[in-house]
């Protein structure tokens, strides 16, 4: 068998030799299965967490059995956990967040203190959204639920690097509006001590507005660069081997080697 042919097609000249091409092949190949490796394994820890997600949701706990030692300071497994709450909104204390985006409309988020029935415990629970373009002197649409109600939602501890922007805040108007959610101010203003962190409820919950706070993250991204970096390797093993056995370098800076009418292999 021949091992060596010689290619011209135009311009462009490729020496091919089938014992190399083929180790280059399967290079590119394993190389190229690499990346695919960690795609699947990207895609296995997404079905991962949502299955765990679910699982939590079902198994939600109230919030009550959080050990205090959980709390202070925060325990990185309190982030996202489903908790229960079975209490009363109090509709009259709701405070605004300023200049809250969704979907490119201006609008506030919304938090309404929820006293619990086994402790009499305040929560805040962020709502969702509501928009903000509204007539002149309209008062923004929280719709408040009224009544004994037991609601799910998940624990949202907030990042350390959070920049809280303080606020020139008038305790004597309610829904008090606020740029950043100061927890140690409202509960100065309200008189009492609150949950240390805010819960966001769970879709379809009594009280809900738009959720329009991102999903719980899913870390992939490290999977998802080497999968970049193995398909890199791939492709660049293949162009290596194009430019050391074809004069493509010549024909890109501009060189005029001699033309064929087609293809066709010289031994």
């Amino acid at each position: 068998m021949q091992l060596q042919s010689h290619y011209t097609l135009g311009s462009f000249t490729i020496r091919w030799n089938w014992l190399i091409a083929t180790c280059v092949l399967l290079a590119a190949l394993g190389l190229g299965r690499l990346g695919l490796w960690q795609l699947d394994r990207a895609a296995e820890k997404v079905a991962e967490a949502r299955e765990l997600q679910l699982e939590q949701q079902t198994m939600a706990e109230a919030i009550e059995s959080i050990p205090t030692g959980h709390l202070h300071p925060a325990n990185p497994e309190l982030t996202d956990r489903h908790v229960v709450l079975s209490g009363e909104y109090l509709n009259e204390q709701t405070i605004l967040l300023l200049a809250e985006f969704f979907e490119n409309q201006i609008g506030y988020g919304v938090v309404t203190p929820f006293r619990l029935d086994s402790t009499g415990q305040l929560v805040l629970v962020q709502r969702g959204w509501t928009s903000g373009i509204l007539p002149p002197d309209t008062p923004p649409n929280t719709r408040p639920y009224q009544g004994p109600i037991t609601i799910n939602a998940q624990v949202h501890v907030p990042p350390p690097e959070l920049r809280i922007i303080a606020s020139d805040i008038d305790p004597t108007q309610w829904p008090l509006r606020m740029r950043s959610l100061e927890l140690d101010v409202i509960e100065k203003i309200l008189g009492e001590p609150l949950f240390p962190f805010t819960v966001r409820l769970t879709p379809d919950q009594p009280g809900v507005l738009v959720r329009h706070w991102p999903a719980a993250r899913i870390d992939v991204n490290q999977h998802l660069f080497y999968a970049l970096q193995w398909f890199s390797f791939s492709g660049f093993v293949l162009f290596i081997a194009l430019l050391a056995s074809s004069n493509i370098w010549q024909v890109m800076k501009g060189a005029n080697p001699a033309i064929a009418d087609k293809i066709q292999p010289n031994p």
